[in-house]
């Protein structure tokens, strides 16, 4: 695994998919087990998608949590989907681990009332649950839950709101097999905001796959700004980006062309020679 820092952002690059999951699953079982030492119970919100299969599989299989003593919650869900859609976040997140682990408590976000109520409902259980956890990913288009650049604000002044997605977001529906075309993904969802998500007390991100390397490039390297969302990462004191070599090739690319591996050539090479046995 190759570890490295960027600002405040650890960011880790894992040999497979699978090691991914599994390494972030065991960073944040250690982080409830610490945080459960501190208080009676733990907070944590999860994102819904099929890049955190593997993590959601692995945290699963973990053993020794106190389940009972930690309230779940979600990030985001569309606007208008029938209760039954497997697409609705809230049936992706309890058919993988809500429904098979015997939490304090599950928050669903309700897609399908009164959207405005939701959204201040929703605001008023995270308040009343200030955030330990963060599990989350990063979208095609560099947003964080459905925080898309034209809606991304990271003084934003609610917690939960309604956006409009942009068609990268709405795309990614389909690429990730979620929907059959972009006409069936809803143009509407319920989401965190930032300052919601980044008010956590640690953040664990985890981005496999290549459709999402070049998000991945430009969170590390693009100056910290709302127009690619997940820059917001690298201001948190207590966030950790887990990557595999697909989401990173377009990262490693970049850096490898523009630093490329010195030649010793025979001119350096007696130069180094005398200093090493100096």
């Amino acid at each position: 695994m190759k570890v490295f820092q960027k600002d405040l952002l650890q960011i880790k690059i894992c040999p497979t998919r699978e090691k991914m999951g599994q390494s972030a699953a065991n960073d944040v079982v250690e982080t409830i087990r610490t945080v459960l030492k501190q208080k009676e119970d733990v907070n944590i919100v999860f994102g819904a998608a099929p890049s955190q299969n593997e993590f959601l599989e692995s945290l699963c299989k973990q053993k020794n949590i106190d389940w009972q003593r930690v309230n779940a919650f979600h990030m985001d869900e569309y606007v208008g989907l029938p209760e039954e859609a497997p697409q609705r976040f809230g049936n992706f997140l309890k058919e993988r681990i809500f429904g098979k682990l015997p939490f304090r408590s599950v928050n669903y976000i309700n897609g399908n009332g009164n959207p405005e109520n939701e959204c201040q409902r929703y605001a008023g259980l995270l308040q009343q649950h200030p955030l330990d956890i963060v599990c989350l990913g990063i979208g095609e288009n560099g947003h964080i839950a459905f925080n898309d650049p034209h809606v991304a604000y990271f003084n934003d002044p609610v917690w939960v709101k309604i956006v409009d997605m942009d068609e990268t977001c709405r795309m990614q529906q389909v690429n990730d097999g979620c929907f059959q075309s972009i006409s069936d993904v809803p143009a509407y969802a319920i989401t965190m905001t930032i300052p919601a998500l980044t008010n956590g007390r640690y953040l664990f991100c985890v981005v496999p796959a290549k459709t999402k390397a070049w998000a991945v490039c430009h969170t590390i390297n693009d100056p910290v700004s709302e127009s690619i969302p997940a820059t917001c990462l690298r201001n948190h004191e207590h966030a950790i980006l887990y990557l595999e070599p697909d989401s990173a090739y377009v990262y490693e690319k970049n850096r490898k062309e523009k630093f490329p591996r010195l030649r010793l050539t025979s001119i350096f090479r007696p130069c180094l020679a005398r200093f090493f046995q100096e």
